[in-house]
């Protein structure tokens, strides 16, 4: 019974996960994050330059108030060019961002959406800026784009590229961001991921490639992967750190995995926590309450913040426990 009971939810990962680089090219149209967006997600980022609400304070920005957050911020935002790994003449563009206190401060790697780096993940950034990190966001589309370049794609182009970008790929991605904020001078030798959508899938394999000074990752709607087609338990037995996976309710694709995997997790012996928000979307963080096209409905609107205002304090308090923030 307990094989029969591993073998399904074997098949469960391995039939509903991404698998991008690993399945033949035409998976690219049936892309896991492209299935479980509702037409309104697969319109976003909806960013309006001329909004000048800069949201809820204490929250990451909504879409809709990106530009003006990072307008406003008093931190300091720069684009770095960096290296894939040591040795590569191939590079990616990040934007990072440093926190105003003085000591130091541990890093986390913000990881974009299938969107692309947008200047909402930037202004995430900032906030996890603003909540004492240095965080860091890379284009990991930098080299199916053709080079470094700090012209934000339209969601349109970024998603046709995205299935380029795989696993390996990404990490390499995440270290080579991670090794150059933490060898600031201002950072703590340690660092954190989080991602949303196809970046909530990217956390996860951040905690399965487990790299130094790796302390933990926060998966906002993303599902975790079978590697190289393994059986995905075999791939969760490689985390070394704790994971937190958060959802929407209405997101019911992932929000499948989250008992799943805590079953696993918990079989495995590791840390982990799940939660799915009642009433929430798939990309609750970002919609928050955004209309989209003035079609949301109030009460989606509502779910939505509560599920932010609920799940940055929890990413923060993670983040702090597991990075050895006092």
């Amino acid at each position: 019974m307990r094989r029969n009971r591993t073998l399904l939810l074997t098949v469960f990962f391995l039939s509903a996960c991404t698998l991008q680089r690993w399945q033949p090219a035409q998976s690219a149209a049936l892309d896991d994050h492209m299935m479980h967006m509702s037409a309104a997600d697969l319109r976003a980022p909806t960013i309006s330059a001329s909004s000048t609400s800069q949201g809820t304070p204490g929250l990451p920005a909504s879409a809709n108030s990106a530009v003006a957050r990072l307008a406003a911020s008093p931190r300091h935002g720069e684009w770095v060019k960096l290296a894939w790994e040591p040795g590569s003449k191939d590079s990616l563009m990040a934007w990072i961002v440093y926190p105003m206190k003085s000591g130091k401060a541990p890093v986390v790697v913000v990881v974009h959406e299938i969107f692309g780096l947008s200047t909402w993940v930037r202004s995430v950034a900032d906030q996890l800026a603003a909540d004492g990190f240095i965080a860091i966001a890379p284009d990991l589309e930098s080299r199916v784009r053709g080079g470094p370049s700090t012209v934000e794609l339209t969601s349109d182009s970024a998603r046709k590229l995205i299935a380029g970008v795989d696993f390996a790929e990404r990490n390499k991605g995440i270290m080579a961001v991670a090794n150059y904020a933490m060898s600031q001078p201002a950072a703590e030798k340690k660092y954190g991921v989080v991602g949303f959508c196809w970046g909530g899938s990217t956390a996860w394999g951040a905690a399965v490639y487990n790299g130094k000074g790796f302390g933990g990752s926060v998966a906002f709607y993303g599902a975790p992967f079978a590697a190289n087609g393994a059986v995905i338990v075999d791939s969760l037995a490689k985390i070394q750190a704790p994971v937190m996976m958060l959802n929407g309710s209405l997101d019911a694709r992932t929000g499948a995995f989250v008992p799943l995997a805590d079953e696993a997790m918990k079989k495995l012996g590791k840390p982990f926590e799940g939660k799915d928000y009642a009433g929430a979307v798939h990309g609750f963080m970002r919609a928050q309450d955004d209309p989209v096209s003035g079609q949301t409905p109030p009460e989606s609107m509502a779910a939505n913040l509560a599920a932010a205002k609920e799940a940055w304090p929890k990413t923060i308090a993670f983040f702090k426990k597991n990075l050895g923030v006092k």
